[in-house]
């Protein structure tokens, strides 16, 4: 099989020569640097011949994109205008890694909303995926690896939204000017559609995908009722339109712990979800035995085994193994791997996770 045959049918349920190997292999900035000391070539990368797919979550961006300025640093950190318009205070040792103090979001009022948009949300797919983006998508129709758009950051009814003002500010909308959030999610929504439409003008795709990440390590940041209410209708809204011109699959990307919020997306009609963090409380097995087949996983392997070792490792493979079995799933990570995973261990879980989808595990 080839790698998009292999995905297609591992979501379908239907025989496969082996399972999808290598989706979500990722690692912190930091990762990298340490594993340099361990022999890792970041040239080369990381030398195993995973299932390739076509990932694309940088469509869907502010474009154009704020200029990076300054506007204040110390020899402990700086303060700057990100490429999305908010002024953040940065660490200077570890950025990537540490997380930002968020100072202001470019977003107070809904004339400051309208502006934004105007200016930097319009669906120009030349300006977006360049001049010749026709014939690029266009080639796509013969491909032998899975199409996965995924609106990055900017295509989901709280990630975005938060984007724009805070989460802070977000909250206190939905019950100080709920008319205001409905206009920021159906112009998100009219945005995503508009985006769509002209991409699947040229090809189809494999999978669409929303990006949230609104849930912390005990619970989501907006409770069901409210994502009920609010979100629904809009995720319906997108997601029927697309499937009317043949996309089957819809994912979401949250972290943390999004238990209470799984019905509500099984109903706006998403199939899939990733990464279900083991360290929120999130379990695939469990989740596949409540919702059953009909919602698909991506993910789901603790990465803190990686640290621990190869007991470890084999340990947690084997805890998944029997989801994996079943089918329905892609494993991989629960997220990218942070400095305390060495590259013996990473090459390890490689090795054994190959064992796992060739059934030798």
């Amino acid at each position: 099989m080839d790698a998009r045959q292999r995905f297609l049918n591992t979501l379908n349920y239907r025989p496969v020569d082996r399972g999808f190997y290598g989706m979500w292999v990722g690692w912190w900035p930091e990762t990298a640097q340490h594993w340099q000391t361990e022999g890792f070539d970041p040239q080369v990368g990381h030398g195993f011949a995973t299932d390739p797919y076509a990932w694309h979550g940088g469509w869907f961006f502010p474009n154009p994109p704020f200029a990076h300025e300054v506007v204040a640093e110390d020899a402990e950190t700086i303060t700057y205008v990100n490429h999305e318009g908010i002024l953040l205070r940065e660490r200077r040792d570890n950025p990537h890694s540490s997380m930002p103090q968020f100072v202001r979001f470019p977003v107070e009022t809904r004339a400051d909303f309208r502006r934004f948009w105007a200016e930097r949300m319009q669906p120009d797919l030349v300006a977006r995926l360049g001049a010749d983006y026709a014939a690029g998508l266009a080639a796509c129709r013969t491909r032998e690896a899975p199409l996965i758009v995924i609106a990055d950051r900017w295509g989901g009814f709280f990630g975005g939204p938060r984007n724009l003002t805070g989460v802070e500010n977000l909250c206190l909308l939905f019950y100080d000017d709920p008319a205001f959030v409905e206009e920021m999610m159906d112009t998100t929504a009219d945005f995503l559609i508009a985006m769509m439409d002209q991409i699947l003008l040229h090809t189809d795709i494999d999978v669409f995908g929303f990006w949230e990440d609104m849930a912390y390590k005990t619970a989501p940041l907006l409770g069901p009722e409210m994502v009920r209410r609010f979100m629904l209708p809009r995720y319906r809204r997108v997601v029927e339109h697309l499937r009317a011109k043949g996309v089957q699959w819809f994912a979401l990307d949250s972290d943390g712990d999004i238990s209470s919020l799984i019905p509500v997306w099984l109903d706006a009609g998403i199939n899939i979800l990733y990464p279900f963090e083991v360290q929120c409380g999130m379990d695939v097995l469990q989740v596949r035995k409540q919702y059953g087949r009909d919602l698909r996983l991506w993910c789901g392997i603790d990465k803190r085994a990686l640290a621990l070792g190869p007991a470890a490792i084999d340990a947690e493979l084997r805890r998944i193994r029997p989801l994996f079995e079943e089918g329905g799933y892609i494993p991989g990570l629960d997220h990218s791997m942070p400095p305390d995973v060495s590259y013996p261990h990473f090459r390890y879980y490689m090795e054994r996770l190959w064992d796992l989808v060739n059934g030798r595990l």
